[in-house]
Order: structure tokens, then C-alpha cells, then sequence
């Protein structure tokens, strides 16, 4: 097994007066060279965005864009007519593909929302782009792994165009749970929403992340009630 621990006082960040914004991976402004991604993961962005305020019209192309909101709401918009609110409790994910524009306003005038942005490269180029948000409230069951993404339309939760996996999960202090990775090529990059475990040797606290590879499986011991993702990702990206 090799690990690579990310403090979360190690972390990038940009901040404009209406965005706090923590980057565990070059992202804009702040780039290091040793923090270039994560496998198929190439941005992990820990967003909080002041009300009323956001990220006006902008484009992607050709990569599969994941948000999870930890607290308030998103207003989104895009160029393919999707319209609405990206409430707590809920996951979202595009399909970039051959281009598309859109926004995500906070969806509150006054109270912040805060939430994780989460770029993975995809496995086809010049997809169709595709929009889909799910609400993840009756997957979660507790003191488990919750598969809330995947590569298969047929899964609960939304897909990507990627043989990559995520799983959220609240723990309780003192449990130890076992995760199997779904392929032997795959890393896992365990983030700590919340709480603190312990995994192979390294105690994680709130938004620090450990990536995990050349192993089928890890175990993690629960030190203080935690909330848990872990994004299950090619350590290196399918040719298109």
C-alpha cells in the first residue's frame, strides 16, 4: 500500500471576498507540482460562497464535473436548459463533453453555502454533454459505505463516463469499516468531511485527505464521529 496525506492546512486556496475556496490539487492561481491530481481526480475544490453572490456564465469541455453541497443551496443554470436548485443532501454531475456553459449562484440571499467541487477526467472525449442531480437522502444508511456515483446509468446515485466510484458515509466514534476498491488499477482518495479516523498509520481530521494506492482494500478506525468521502478512481486516465 502507498499513501500521500494532504493537511488541511496544506491546501491552496483563493479567496475574493464573496468565495473561500481550499484547493487540495492545482487549481487557478495556486499550483504545485507535486499536487497535480490524483489518478482520473484532478480537482478537489472546498467551496464557500457568500449569499446572493457565485460563479456566473462559464465553459468546460471534456470533463466530468461532480458537486456536492455540504450546507445551503445552489441555483443552477446551464446551456443545455437545466434549471434549478442543488439543495443539501443532493448530488449533481455534467458531462462537459463537447462544451457547455452554465453558473452556480448560491441559491440563498443572505446564508453561505458551502460545498465540494470535484473535476474527474473522463474516459470518451467529445461526449454528448449531460446534466444529472440526484437526492442521496434515502441511499445513506449509517456507519456505511453509501455508492453515491459510478460508471454504471443502471446505479443508484448519478454515472460519469469514468470507471470511478464514490461512497459517502456518516460513522460512528469507534467503528472500523473495510473498503474494497472496484478495480486493481484504482487509487482511493479518502477525504474527511467532518470528524477524525485513522487509516494505515495516519490520523485524518476534518478536511484533511489521504490518497490510497496499490492495495485491493483499506481499513479505517473511527475516532470521533465522521463524515466520510471516498472517490474510488483509475490511478491512470483510459486513452480516450
Amino acid at each position: 500500500m502507498k499513501t500521500v496525506y494532504h493537511a488541511a492546512n496544506s491546501r491552496g486556496g483563493s479567496h475574493q471576498g464573496w468565495l473561500k475556496s481550499k484547493h487540495t490539487f492545482s487549481f487557478g492561481d495556486y499550483y504545485h507540482p507535486e499536487r497535480v491530481g490524483f489518478g482520473a481526480l484532478k480537482v478537489l475544490n472546498d467551496d464557500t460562497v457568500e449569499g446572493g453572490q457565485g460563479f456566473g456564465d462559464h465553459s468546460h469541455a471534456n470533463m466530468e464535473i461532480v458537486s456536492i453541497p455540504l450546507s445551503g443551496q445552489l441555483k443552477h443554470s446551464d446551456s443545455m436548459g437545466n434549471h434549478g436548485l442543488i439543495q443539501t443532501g443532493d448530488i449533481q454531475v455534467m458531462s462537459a463533453g463537447t462544451g457547455v456553459v452554465h453558473s452556480e449562484m448560491n441559491g440563498d440571499a443572505e446564508r453561505p453555502v458551502k460545498f465540494l467541487q470535484i473535476w474527474i477526467v473522463p474516459n470518451q472525449k467529445n461526449v454528448t454533454p449531460r446534466y444529472q442531480q440526484v437526492s442521496l437522502v434515502a441511499l445513506l444508511q449509517r456507519n456505511e459505505f453509501n455508492q453515491v456515483l459510478s460508471p454504471n446509468p443502471e446505479d443508484a446515485g448519478v454515472w460519469i463516463h469514468q470507471q470511478a466510484w464514490f461512497n459517502v458515509g456518516e460513522f460512528d466514534k469507534g467503528i472500523t469499516k473495510t473498503y474494497a476498491l472496484h478495480q486493481p488499477d484504482n487509487g482511493a482518495y479518502v477525504f474527511v468531511i467532518s470528524g477524525s479516523l485513522v487509516i494505515n498509520g495516519h490520523t485524518l481530521s476534518p478536511r484533511d485527505g489521504l490518497g490510497i494506492c496499490d492495495t485491493r482494500y483499506f481499513t479505517m478506525d473511527v475516532l470521533d464521529n465522521a463524515q466520510v468521502l471516498v472517490m474510488d478512481v483509475p490511478m491512470f486516465r483510459d486513452s480516450p
